[in-house]
């Protein structure tokens, strides 16, 4: 288990917290109340900030369950916190739903952290790249059918 070092900026907004065990993902609540309307979209703060280890970083992921019944995303997905990043926590969600608008008050659960170990790549520049077996595929080169 890592140690993440957070403060809140209102104390009557919870830490993140796991929903369940095995939950990857601790949820974020909602510092303020805040209405989207079909398609807009919005800077939510949590009130929290965090300072990770060296060697991590944290991922902001949307909820599933908002997305399945309100059409409520990230349009960053997943938004990423660098080990560096001292500031407060802001998720910008987007409301997707065509027509009904979403209120989200005080405390809602908005989103959720995953904080992962990253490494720092050696960016190696060669002539030529080693071949592969998917080679200069891209987009739908394996098809949809197994």
């Amino acid at each position: 288990m890592v140690q993440v070092l957070i403060t809140r900026s209102d104390e009557s907004v919870p830490l993140p917290f796991y929903a369940k065990g095995g939950d990857a993902g601790a949820d974020l609540t909602s510092r303020v109340e805040i209405t989207l309307q079909p398609g807009e979209r919005a800077l939510v703060p949590t009130g929290l900030s965090i300072a990770l280890p060296d060697g991590y970083a944290a991922f902001v992921h949307p909820r599933s369950g908002l997305a399945i019944k309100h059409g409520v995303s990230m349009v960053n997905t997943p938004g990423t916190v660098d080990a560096g990043f001292r500031g407060e926590l802001q998720i910008i969600l987007i409301n997707h739903d065509p027509s009904e608008a979403i209120t989200f008050h005080k405390g809602d659960r908005i989103a959720q952290l995953v904080i992962q170990k990253v490494e720092r790549a050696d960016f190696v520049e060669v002539e030529y790249l080693p071949g592969s077996e998917r080679g200069l595929g891209g987009f739908g080169s394996t098809g949809r059918s197994v």
